[in-house]
């Protein structure tokens, strides 16, 4: 096994830091490959060798968090990971999904509105929604659970949820509340 240099290992953390701090203070629309490579000390051909856009810089800072989500859901206790009942280890998913998109809307806004269905088609939200689509089947067989996994993770875009908590004074417990009702 070949390991990577200690620059190529010490630029990537620099620019992952760098778009997490960015992301973290400015609207994502802005945050460019050359204002994260600016911001890391690096080239911008570093970044896009890497990454290869914003995208996929975000992506990789996401991931870390990412597998822990999925490891907890596949492996962890119950209620989220396996042995709960049904339709409790569902309802503990959505809280999960909720709290994992509030605690990274910024990084999750960012992906929505870089390229056409990037929401969906990432390869963390195709297992967020068929994971749903497995537990809300599990919990009622007769659901329409593809359909209803689709609906209630578009319920939990950033956007969505940003736009209901600061434009029409929604809390995050009315929020959450609502969701769970979108579950059959």
């Amino acid at each position: 096994m070949v390991s990577e240099r200690a620059d190529v290992v010490r630029n990537r953390a620099a620019v992952l830091r760098s778009a997490e701090t960015l992301f973290g203070h400015e609207d994502p629309s802005r945050v460019t490959l050359a204002r994260i490579a600016q911001s890391a000390n690096v080239g911008k051909a570093t970044v896009l060798r890497h990454f290869g856009d914003v995208s996929g810089v975000v992506e990789a800072v996401l991931a870390p968090r990412v597998s822990a989500l999925r490891d907890a859901a596949l492996t962890g206790g119950p209620p989220l990971g396996p042995g709960a009942p049904a339709r409790e280890g569902m309802h503990a998913y959505a809280d999960a999904l909720f709290d994992f998109v509030l605690d990274n809307r910024t990084l999750i806004r960012a992906l929505e509105g870089r390229r056409p269905h990037a929401y969906y088609a990432n390869p963390a939200s195709q297992f967020w929604i068929s994971e749903l689509g497995r537990r809300i089947h599990a919990a009622d067989p007769a659901a329409d659970a593809d359909y209803l996994a689709h609906a209630v993770f578009t319920a939990m875009r950033a956007d969505v949820i940003d736009y209901l908590r600061l434009e029409q004074g929604m809390t995050t417990d009315r929020i959450r509340a609502g969701l769970h009702t979108l579950l059959p």
